[in-house]
């Protein structure tokens, strides 16, 4: 029997804070360190979480980027890279807790590079000026959020990076994305509202997706977490 919607708010919300606490680990246990490939970091991320919450399951490939592959998008599948003592690092994780999905990103900044500290700071005041946007509309469109987020992006000095800014979360597996399908993500093609239910007549909730790039410094940053809650 499926979840009824304050059931599904609460298991999305507790997911969502496990992966606070997972990330908030890797932080004090230094995991992400110059000299380590990315690889090996997100290996070890694994290996934590299945230690702190006994996850073994993750919905989405863990990405780990450095440098120059922070400027690629989700599907992009760069090389192994070892992380410099100056670099930018991101993570993108998505975790099943109990069945339901989190989908988390944050950035870490080794070193005093003020560019590079200056994009970590800039991700989470777009991410919430973006929040502010959806809540102030009840029936905006993936359309019409994704061309808010650009606008922040360019007023704050950044591009951004990917073509969508979110997508679904649910259950897993949540209502299946296939390929390019619109109107499961956070794109200027999605023209649906994005507060509507889903063919099962459970409320849709979303993630929001912030990747910003500097194309010409060749690094990025990324920050993620769920939009319609919290």
């Amino acid at each position: 029997m499926a979840d009824d919607e304050p059931t599904r708010a609460a298991r999305l919300l507790d997911a969502q804070a496990k992966a606070v606490r997972l990330f908030a680990e890797i932080e004090q246990r230094g995991l992400v360190a110059p000299g380590e490939g990315e690889r090996a970091v997100s290996d070890r991320i694994r290996d934590l979480a299945n230690e702190m919450f006994g996850t073994t399951r993750h919905w989405h490939k863990r990405i780990v980027r450095s440098g120059p592959n922070t400027l690629l998008p989700y599907r992009e599948n760069p090389p192994d890279r070892v992380i410099g003592t100056d670099d930018i690092v991101f993570a993108d994780l998505g975790p099943i807790f109990e069945e339901y999905e989190a989908d988390f990103g944050r950035t870490f900044v080794l070193g005093e590079d003020p560019v590079k500290r200056r994009l970590r700071d800039d991700l989470p005041t777009v991410f919430d000026a973006g929040r502010r946007f959806f809540e102030s509309d009840p029936e905006i469109t993936g359309k019409r959020l994704h061309a808010e987020v650009e606008r922040l992006a360019a007023e704050a000095g950044w591009e951004l990076g990917g073509w969508h800014a979110g997508h679904l979360v649910g259950e897993f597996p949540h209502e299946t994305i296939e390929g390019a399908h619109v109107e499961s993500y956070i794109t200027p093609d999605n023209d649906t509202p994005l507060r509507r239910t889903d063919k099962a007549g459970r409320r849709c909730h979303w993630i929001l997706e912030i990747h910003l790039v500097d194309r010409e410094r060749e690094f990025g940053g990324f920050y993620e977490e769920l939009l319609t809650l919290g």
